[in-house]
C-alpha cells in the first residue's frame, strides 16, 4: 500500500504550497505528525489529510512528531528524549527506548527539564534556536542538538513500530495558542 506521510509540526509553509508539490496518485493510507508544534501546521496538515481521505477513501493514522525526531537518532542512541519549546518557561518532553514512545507526550518547567529526563537518554530538540542553550546548559555532552521533525521520520518511525499509528488523530496541544 503507497503511504503518504506528511509531518509539518515545525510551521513553515503555512501558504499551503507544500501541499501541491504531493504525489496523491494511488496513496492508500496518509500519516500525519500530530504534534506537538506549530499550531499552523499541524492544523493544516490534518485538515488536508483528513480531506484527502474523505474524498479519496484512503486512510488516515496519526502518529505524534516527536517520533520524526527520534527516529532519525534511535539507531545510534537507543534511547532519546525528545524536548520542545512549550513557551512561558515550560518544556515538553517524550522518551523513546528504541522505537517504543514510553508514555505521553508532557510538559515541565524548562528549569527541571533535567529531572525530566532518564539519564541514560541523549537529548535532542526541534527547538534549538529557542532553548538550545538551556538544554545544553542542563544536559552537557547528553544534548545533541537541533533535529527537524521530517516526513522520512515519520516515516521511519512507522515502518519500525506501526502499532505506535493512531486511527483518528488528533492534534496534540498542551497550551493554547501562543503568537510569538
Amino acid at each position: 500500500m503507497k503511504t503518504l506521510y506528511i509531518e509539518r509540526s515545525a510551521g513553515g509553509g503555512r501558504d499551503g504550497g507544500w501541499s501541491t508539490a504531493l504525489d496523491l496518485d494511488g496513496v492508500g493510507r496518509i500519516v500525519v505528525g500530530t504534534g506537538p508544534g506549530s499550531f499552523a501546521g499541524i492544523r493544516s496538515a490534518l485538515a488536508f489529510a483528513i480531506g484527502v481521505g474523505l474524498g479519496s477513501g484512503c486512510e488516515v493514522m496519526g502518529l505524534p512528531s516527536p517520533c520524526a525526531c527520534a527516529a532519525q537518532k534511535l539507531d545510534e542512541e537507543g534511547e532519546i528524549a525528545v524536548v520542545g519549546d512549550s513557551r512561558r518557561g515550560k518544556a515538553w518532553v517524550s522518551v523513546f527506548s528504541g522505537y517504543s514512545m514510553e508514555g505521553d507526550v508532557f510538559q515541565v518547567d524548562l528549569a527541571d527539564v533535567n529531572s525530566a529526563v532518564p539519564l541514560a537518554c541523549k537529548v535532542v530538540s526541534p527547538d534549538d534556536a529557542r532553548i538550545g542553550g538551556a538544554l545544553g546548559a542542563a544536559f552537557g555532552e547528553r544534548y545533541l542538538g537541533h533535529v527537524e521533525p521530517t516526513s522520512e521520520g515519520l516515516g521511519k518511525f512507522a515502518a519500525k513500530n506501526p502499532l505506535a499509528l493512531v486511527a483518528d488523530p488528533r492534534p496534540i496541544y498542551l497550551n493554547p495558542a501562543v503568537r510569538d
